[in-house]
C-alpha cells in the first residue's frame, strides 16, 4: 500500500506502507542506533513520536518477546529506508510487519531517509503524520500543524504503572542457567516509563526492586524503608511534572537517590536549574560522553529531546560530572553533600554499548555506605 509522511513545514516523503493502515500523528525524531529497532519500538521514552531509523534494513531479524522493554511498542509511528516482510533469524517469534501491525503502529519505508533526517538536522524536529488512507498531502500538513506540542505536555503520566508492583527476575534465554543475583538491597523504581533492562541491571546488582507509579508520594516510598530510589527515564517535557519535583526535593538527603533521562532532568529542576528543548534531540546508541573527574570517554545510548542547562546550575551545592562531546550539553550530576546522581544517558543500553553498565555499581556502591 502507498503511504504519505507530512511534516508541519509542508516538507512531503511518499513511499511504502507496512504495519497498520491507518494514520498516526506525533513529533518526528531521527535514531541513529545500528541495532535493536524492537528495544526502539518498546521504549516508553517515545511515547508521542514518529522514529525515523537511519539503519537503511529494518525488520530482517523480526522480533520476540524477550527482546521488549516494555508490554507494547510505544513509538506511534516507524520511518525506514528498507523494511523487510520476512525475517531470518532463530530467535524470531513475529516479522516486525505483523508485530507493528497487532499493536496499530503504521510503518512508510521505501522513503530516502539520509534526506529526512538532514531535514530534521537543519530545521530541527517537527510534528508530522503518517498516513496511507489520506492522498491529499495540503490536508495532512493541516493535520500536522495541529497536532498538540510535546513542549508543556507530561507524558509520563500516560505512560507511568497504574499500580505499584515487584519486579521479577527473568531467565536470560541467552544464559538460561544464569542463576540470579541474590538481592539484599531493597530499590524503589519511580516509573516515569521505565525500560526493563534497567530492572534487570538493578537485579543484577543484588537489588530487590518495587516499581512505583510517577505520582507515588515521599512519604509513602519512605514508608517502605528502601535503601535507594531509582528515577526512570520516560517521555516528553520534564518541566509540567512538578509533582515529580517536589517529590524529589522531600526525598533528597533521606535516602541514596540515582536518576537516569528524565529522572536527570527531574533531578535538575528539583535542584533549582532549568531545562531547555535540544534541536534535534539525541537519540542513538553512539554518543560519546566524557567524565569530567578524569576524561575519560563512554559511548552512550541517548534518547531524550530535552537537557539540564548548565548555567542554571549552583555549581557550588553540585557537580557537573559527564559533558556530552558533540554539543557540550550536561550528561551528568552529583550532588556535593547529598547522596544523589544522575545521568541524561541510558547507561542500560538496550540497545547500545556497555561503557556505563558501572553506574549501577556506583549506585549500589552508595547505598552500602549510606546504610553505614
Amino acid at each position: 500500500m502507498q503511504a504519505i509522511l507530512a511534516l508541519e513545514d509542508g516538507r512531503i516523503f511518499r513511499g511504502e506502507g507496512y504495519g497498520a493502515k491507518g494514520e498516526c500523528y506525533g513529533e518526528v525524531v531521527f535514531n541513529t542506533s545500528l541495532t535493536g529497532y524492537q528495544e526502539i519500538f518498546t521504549d516508553p521514552s517515545y511515547a508521542g513520536q514518529i522514529v525515523v531509523l537511519t539503519n537503511p534494513q529494518i525488520g530482517n531479524y523480526g522480533t520476540n518477546a524477550a527482546d521488549n522493554e516494555a508490554n507494547k511498542p510505544y513509538i506511534e509511528g516507524l520511518v525506514t529506508r528498507e523494511f523487510s516482510p520476512i525475517s531470518s533469524n532463530w530467535r524470531s517469534q513475529l516479522v516486525a510487519d505483523e508485530y507493528l501491525e497487532r499493536f496499530n503502529i503504521p510503518v512508510i519505508s521505501e522513503i530516502d531517509t539520509r534526506a529526512l533526517v538532514r531535514h530534521l538536522r537543519t530545521h530541527g524536529v517537527m510534528r508530522g503524520v503518517i498516513s496511507s488512507i489520506e492522498t491529499n498531502s495540503d490536508l495532512l500538513v493541516q493535520k500536522a500543524r495541529s497536532i498538540r506540542k510535546m513542549d508543556g505536555t507530561d507524558l509520563a503520566s500516560v505512560v507511568t504503572t497504574k499500580t505499584r508492583y515487584e519486579w521479577e527476575p527473568e531467565i536470560d534465554p541467552l544464559n538460561p542457567e544464569e542463576k540470579p543475583v541474590p538481592a539484599d538491597l531493597h530499590v524503589v523504581a519511580y516509573d516515569y516509563g521505565i525500560k526493563k533492562n534497567i530492572l534487570r541491571m538493578l537485579s543484577k546488582e543484588g537489588c530487590r526492586v518495587t516499581v512505583v507509579p510517577a505520582q507515588t508520594s515521599a512519604e509513602d516510598v519512605l514508608a517502605m524503608n528502601p535503601d535507594g530510589i531509582f528515577l526512570s527515564n520516560g517521555p516528553g517535557d520534564p518541566e509540567p511534572l512538578g509533582y515529580a519535583q517536589d517529590t524529589i526535593k522531600e526525598l533528597a538527603g533521606k535516602k541514596p537517590i540515582f536518576g537516569i533521562c528524565l529522572g536527570h532532568q527531574l533531578i535538575g529542576l528539583a535542584l533549582g536549574g532549568k531545562t531547555f528543548k535540544l534541536k534535534f534531540g539525541h537519540h542513538g546508541g553512539n554518543h560519546p560522553v566524557q567524565q569530567t573527574e578524569n576524561g575519560k570517554v563512554e559511548i552512550t545510548s541517548q534518547n531524550h529531546n530535552y537537557a539540564v542547562d548548565a548555567a542554571s546550575i549552583n555549581q557550588e551545592e553540585v557537580e557537573l560530572t559527564h559533558v556530552n562531546l558533540n554539543d557540550n550539553t550536561v550528561e551528568g550530576l552529583r550532588h556535593k553533600s547529598l547522596p544523589l546522581f544522575s545521568v541524561q544517558y541510558h547507561p542500560e543500553a538496550s540497545p547500545g554499548p556497555h561503557d556505563s553498565h558501572y553506574l549501577f555499581r556506583d549506585f549500589r556502591k552508595m547505598m552500602e555506605e549510606f546504610k553505614k
